[in-house]
């Protein structure tokens, strides 16, 4: 006996492809959702870690101003001079002169 091939079906594709169509839809859709809902939460976390870093620049900014001011405050003459005699125990001299006496014969015109 020979085996006969199998007919093709048009009435049971056509069952399959509507079979088919709704199940890949359902499928895109869902993947399209858990896609989109994993892009919005790295977003949102890259929005919120953006706001971190530029709150830490401000507060570095705030940080090196606020040194500046005491490095310029620290380097005030009467700051320093008040550092020294009261922390170091200076005190100041008396000031020296000093006199340089020339002869005056041994001058020499032209």
């Amino acid at each position: 006996m020979v085996k006969q091939k199998a007919k093709f079906n048009p009435r049971k594709q056509r069952q399959l492809l509507r079979s088919i169509i709704p199940f890949t839809i359902v499928i895109a859709a869902i993947s399209g959702l858990i896609a989109y809902l994993w892009i919005s939460s790295e977003v949102d976390e890259t929005l919120n870690e953006l706001e971190i870093q530029q709150a830490a620049v401000v507060e570095l900014n705030n940080d090196i101003n606020n040194l500046k001011d005491d490095i310029e405050y620290l380097q005030r003459v009467d700051v320093l001079t008040a550092r020294a005699m009261n922390e170091l125990g200076m005190v100041f001299t008396a000031p020296e002169t000093i006199a340089i006496y020339v002869d005056g014969l041994t001058l020499v015109e032209e």
